[in-house]
């Protein structure tokens, strides 16, 4: 038997296919001339292409119509995948129905996506998509795109300096830091100073290795002052904490401004201006794998309307 090579793939088109199949089921030219459209002589010439292709008789004449040789059965399930493969292709990719679907999307997001957020995103699905949610969980950002590469996470959320290749971003939205210290502040009033700033008592968020005295800001390396720069109170790991820790004393902590701005009013803060070079904003942005996905495409739509409200 002759080995298959490029000319005899070039020659072996998707109609050959379809008029194996059919003989393999039907078992008679007429029959399958019938289904597929074409004439008696079409299929037998569509037959006789096959049988030089592959070098082999491939379906015997009987009285009861063609019976495929030994060869052509251990065809039959490789033909029929390669035209459910080739039918897979050429369908248009499925469209996402939010109303109907009960996707849940594992979402990852730094410490620049705020808590906020997923309040908005969780009132829009719950209208939009009753039967969908999501899971949220934070982390690093080289551990988010980690997550995002390994295909374990649908999205990632934060600041992301660049982004690998296989990736696709998009900014949702800007953020910036301020200043947030209890309203009544006996020292801080509507305004505060460089001086103020340093010497006032910080709460940071980070983490804290207790094995090896390391201080991991939550926001990055320019983020945040080290507690060795300036005058600290305590190392928390949620921007939560820090804020309601900073209501109840003197502390202040330095955050960003969406995180801070929508539990102000609630915990009594006033937000300022943070002093000197650092107030700079940067762009939080949505990540996501390369690829087409009508419900990824959806949920970024969603969480860029939560954002702008």
């Amino acid at each position: 038997m002759p080995d298959i090579d490029d000319d005899d793939i070039r020659r072996l088109d998707g109609g050959l296919l379809l008029v194996f199949r059919e003989l393999c089921r039907r078992g008679r030219t007429t029959a399958v001339a019938a289904h597929l459209g074409l004439s008696q002589s079409a299929v037998s010439h569509a037959l006789a292409r096959l049988r030089d292709i592959f070098g082999d008789p491939l379906f015997l004449r009987r009285p009861h119509g063609l019976e495929p040789t030994g060869r052509a059965v251990a065809l039959a399930p490789k033909v029929e995948a390669l035209i459910e493969l080739m039918s897979a292709s050429l369908r248009p990719a499925p469209g996402f129905d939010p109303a109907g679907s009960s996707r849940w999307f594992p979402i990852v997001a730094t410490e620049y996506a705020p808590e906020a957020l997923a309040t908005g995103l969780a009132g829009r699905l719950r209208a939009a998509a009753p039967r969908a949610g999501f899971y949220l969980q934070f982390t690093r950002a080289y551990l988010a795109l980690d997550a995002l590469r390994r295909g374990q996470v649908d999205l990632a959320l934060g600041r992301f300096d660049s982004l690998p290749s296989g990736f696709v971003g998009e900014p949702l939205f800007e953020d910036s830091y301020c200043v947030a210290a209890r309203a009544g502040h006996p020292a801080i009033c509507g305004e505060i100073d460089y001086a103020t700033w340093r010497r006032a008592g910080h709460v940071f968020v980070g983490t804290f290795s207790a094995s090896d005295n390391v201080i991991g800001p939550a926001i990055g390396e320019d983020a945040i002052p080290h507690p060795d720069e300036v005058a600290g109170v305590a190392i928390v790991p949620r921007w939560e904490t820090a804020l309601a820790a900073v209501a109840a004393s003197d502390a202040i902590t330095t955050a960003p401004r969406s995180l801070a701005a929508p539990l102000a009013a609630r915990l009594g803060l006033q937000l300022l201006p943070l002093p000197g070079e650092g107030g700079s904003s940067w762009t939080v942005s949505i990540a996501r794998r390369e690829g087409p996905d009508a419900g990824l495409d959806w949920l970024c739509g969603e969480l860029r309307a939560a954002a702008a409200a």
